[in-house]
């Protein structure tokens, strides 16, 4: 996969300290990683850089908006997240990302390039469920929701209900229901 140029962090002129990036996250970034769940997107990434004589530390934080589809009516809405993630860069040997929050890169590396880990916090912010909000409250009016209330079980046990039944299973039900 070849790597976005802006998300990567030269950090061997950087002096000790902390150092500030901002990104704003659109549809063209989830297109590089051929992600189609989400309609629109527009997110904006602060990433603070803490440089430490032996590693580096990251902290993303963001907050924006992506219009997804709802998993109920598949109505797209647009879905608020945000997030903060922490990331530790060590320097060893070899190149090891088998831990979540600790990356190791070889001690002759100079830069770190971030667009992984930005793609994957943004994504598993989503909720795993998505349901419009005016399905929760109510508001939305969609033929998929009409449909489900017509076919909700619910519907079925007045149809049943309705049915002629036999006079004796009535009685019996009738004794259950006078205690």
């Amino acid at each position: 996969m070849e790597l976005l140029k802006e998300f990567t962090i030269q950090f061997i002129g950087l002096k000790l300290g902390k150092h500030q990036f901002e990104y704003e996250i659109g549809n063209q970034f989830f297109e590089y990683f051929e992600y189609n769940e989400f309609n629109n997107a527009n997110v904006k990434v602060a990433v603070e850089l803490t440089k430490k004589s032996t590693l580096l530390e990251l902290h993303f934080k963001f907050k924006g908006v992506v219009n997804v589809n709802c998993d109920l009516t598949n109505e797209p809405y647009d879905q608020s997240i945000s997030n903060e993630f922490n990331l530790v860069v060590k320097f060893g040997h070899e190149y090891n990302d088998d831990e979540t929050d600790i990356l190791i890169i070889p001690h002759g590396e100079h830069e770190i390039n971030i667009q992984q880990y930005i793609y994957e916090i943004i994504v598993l912010s989503v909720p795993r469920k998505r349901v419009h909000p005016g399905v929760e409250d109510g508001s939305l009016n969609s033929e998929i929701l009409e449909k489900l209330d017509e076919l909700s079980p619910k519907q079925q046990e007045n149809i049943e209900n309705k049915e002629d039944t036999d006079p004796r299973w009535d009685k019996l039900k009738k004794l259950l229901t006078d205690k």
